[in-house]
């Protein structure tokens, strides 16, 4: 769904983005496209435009850290954003915990180490039997508004360890059993079909994940503003960065 999202929206942005320039593919001198890491079939799709104007216009290609461009895509529209800065990058395979010194110059506090949090969502949506057609993210977030956030006593991951990674796997699993042993049925009976009873219990599911998953983002966050500051001790902006896949 994200690669068709992608696909869709390709030409449009890359036409406005010339508009708003007033250039044409005639004037480019290269063309620069994300490569990764993220979800690959959404790289693709970039890839594919870039190469397809490349090909036809004879320019260089300039392959970009798909989580670099995210964070700083921000001193586009923000003038005032100067280095040093910090930022949270999150896209639907990726997280990412950075502090900006400049241009090239980075120094990554926490990634990934297994499961990203857009991952930990759509799975999530997806065994709770929600409508994920148009993503799973929204589709849980608006089923946790009938929830009771404290229901269940989710385990927020990795507070044991004291640095600034990520983790959602072990969220996920959690999720999974909730659902078992409450004895939902979400593979045959969609949300749409559920009794008042089953749609509490998953509203109350999809809460409590909820709430869990973005806890563990603000524990790393703040851990990864102390060592900023120590490192960067006139930092004034945190970039919080979210791709459109999670």
């Amino acid at each position: 769904m994200a690669e068709e999202a992608h696909a869709l929206a390709i030409d449009q942005v890359v036409q406005k983005a010339l508009d708003d320039a007033n250039v044409s593919e005639s004037d480019l001198s290269a063309v620069a496209v994300t490569i990764g890491p993220g979800l690959s079939l959404c790289l693709r799709v970039g890839v594919h435009k870039a190469r397809k104007i490349a090909k036809v216009f004879h320019l260089p290609i300039v392959g970009v850290h798909h989580m670099e461009a995210h964070a700083l895509v921000s001193r586009l529209v923000n003038k005032d954003l100067d280095y040093p800065f910090l930022a949270l990058l999150i896209s639907g395979g990726h997280n990412l915990l950075v502090l900006a010194q400049n241009l090239g110059e980075y120094v990554q506090l926490g990634t990934t180490i297994d499961d990203a949090i857009g991952e930990a969502y759509d799975k999530s949506a997806r065994w709770l039997g929600l409508d994920i057609r148009k993503g799973g993210g929204p589709a849980l977030e608006e089923l946790a508004l009938e929830g009771d956030p404290n229901s269940i006593n989710f385990r927020v991951p990795m507070r044991q360890h004291k640095d600034c990674n990520f983790s959602y796997a072990g969220l996920k699993t959690q999720v999974r059993l909730a659902i078992e042993s409450r004895n939902l049925c979400t593979d045959d009976i969609p949300i749409s079909s559920a009794t008042e009873e089953d749609r509490q219990l998953r509203a109350n599911i999809a809460a409590s994940f909820q709430r869990i998953a973005v806890l563990h983002l603000e524990d790393r966050c703040q851990r990864a503003v102390e060592w900023a500051l120590k490192m960067e001790p006139s930092i004034k902006h945190f970039v919080i960065q979210i791709s459109c896949c999670c």
